[in-house]
């Protein structure tokens, strides 16, 4: 008898190494593997992983490399709004989750399998994001989905595994761990609680540097182009940023949520590249936009974070918000300034021909040049007409 054909979205971890031998010999199926690199692996690191795939038996095991399109597709539309959930959180792998599973969907359909099956628990939001874009691109597939099915423990799948001797270093999957270029998740007992902090050994970046330096970054039109003065494409951009900050344990921090599914949720998570060029690009919006440009971009740009963490990425609006965001930033040009320090950045000054501090017209707090003292004086009269009517009819006789 032929047996059914599944691809598992497989990194490695804990649970989609369980999957794998659940598929196989719960369910008796042919277990094909993917993992979708965003820019979080090394060539090595995906070596590894593959051998590891077909170390538990895998029919046949691929990378599929998405980096560069990931960028194109959301992370530039992230660094264009400034967006942080709940101003702490640049999602680093609700941006990514949904391009992976568009990716996986449709090499699921080019190899002809059954079922498509990923490993995600049923209390978190991945769930979600994995089966709404299996839904809409392979709506044909089976989604199998053990971890969540069976709601078992992390350490009841460290027992099941260990019936078929597989090795692993079980100390270390106590913790959860997804890495991508903008940025790496850490779950675990801590982040089941609300008052506990992930020690240090759990991030996979540790502080190597404590000398403070200097680092730059350039952008054109709102893409990062450039690092200490050397021209780099925005993924080497990123990844440079990355190497440099993340010697300094910069972009840690805990982010605390709403999941899609409505409960809270509290995520450890470093994301030093993503951290820096948000504020870094901040910076210089801060001194190349208009007051309204900002003002609308914010309100614009939450909404943006917020249909993409909850897997709307599909919906219409966001090409809309996305031309947008693209057209407020061409006058978004220049070079920010830094120093950095062991688990912060200070955001020293920019430097842009679009700098509207350079303006003749005038200087905050000094001297101005296009009008008058008495031109003050008339436009605050006018400017407080409106509240001096209401208090006029709002005040009462006592």
């Amino acid at each position: 008898m032929t047996k059914n054909k599944v691809l598992l979205a497989f990194s490695g971890g804990l649970d989609t190494t369980f999957c794998v031998k659940y598929l196989m010999h719960e369910l008796n199926m042919e277990v094909h593997s993917a993992i979708v690199n965003t820019g979080g692996f090394s060539p090595l690191e995906l070596k590894s992983i593959e051998q590891k795939a077909h170390d538990l038996g895998v029919t046949s095991h691929v990378a599929l490399e998405q980096t560069e399109d990931f960028y194109e597709d959301i992370i530039r539309y992230l660094i264009y709004g400034n967006i942080l959930k709940n101003g702490t959180y640049p999602l680093s792998v609700s941006a990514e989750r949904v391009h992976q599973a568009t990716a996986l969907a449709k090499y699921a359909l080019e190899i002809g399998v059954d079922a498509i099956a990923h490993g995600s628990t049923g209390a978190g939001n991945d769930q979600v994001r994995f089966d709404l874009a299996f839904q809409l691109i392979a709506p044909q597939l089976k989604i199998i989905t053990p971890i969540r099915d069976l709601k078992i423990s992390r350490q009841d799948e460290i027992d099941y595994l260990k019936k078929f001797n597989v090795d692993l270093p079980w100390e270390k999957a106590k913790y959860s761990i997804n890495k991508g270029i903008w940025g790496t998740s850490v779950g675990g007992v801590e982040t089941l609680t609300s008052n506990q902090a992930l020690p240090e050994s759990a991030y996979p970046s540790q502080l190597k540097s404590e000398t403070p330096s200097q680092l730059s970054i350039t952008f054109t039109k709102g893409e990062v182009s450039g690092v200490n003065g050397e021209d780099l494409s925005p993924v080497e951009a990123i990844l440079k940023i990355e190497e440099i900050a993340s010697a300094y344990a910069i972009g840690r921090d805990i982010h605390v949520g709403d999941t899609i599914i409505g409960i809270k949720g509290r995520v450890g998570f470093e994301a030093a590249a993503s951290i820096t060029l948000i504020k870094a690009h901040q910076a210089l919006e801060k001194h190349t936009l208009s007051k309204w440009q900002m003002h609308w971009k914010e309100q614009l740009s939450n909404w943006y974070g917020m249909f993409l963490h909850e897997s709307m990425f599909f919906e219409p609006v966001m090409r809309n918000i996305e031309t947008f965001l693209k057209d407020t930033q061409k006058n978004v040009t220049g070079t920010v300034f830094l120093q950095l320090h062991p688990y912060r950045f200070v955001i020293e000054g920019i430097e842009s021909k679009y700098d509207l501090m350079n303006s003749e017209w005038g200087q905050y707090g000094e001297m101005n040049a296009g009008w008058s003292g008495e031109d003050v004086k008339g436009f605050t009269k006018i400017l407080a007409n409106p509240m001096l009517l209401h208090q006029k009819v709002n005040t009462s006789d006592d």
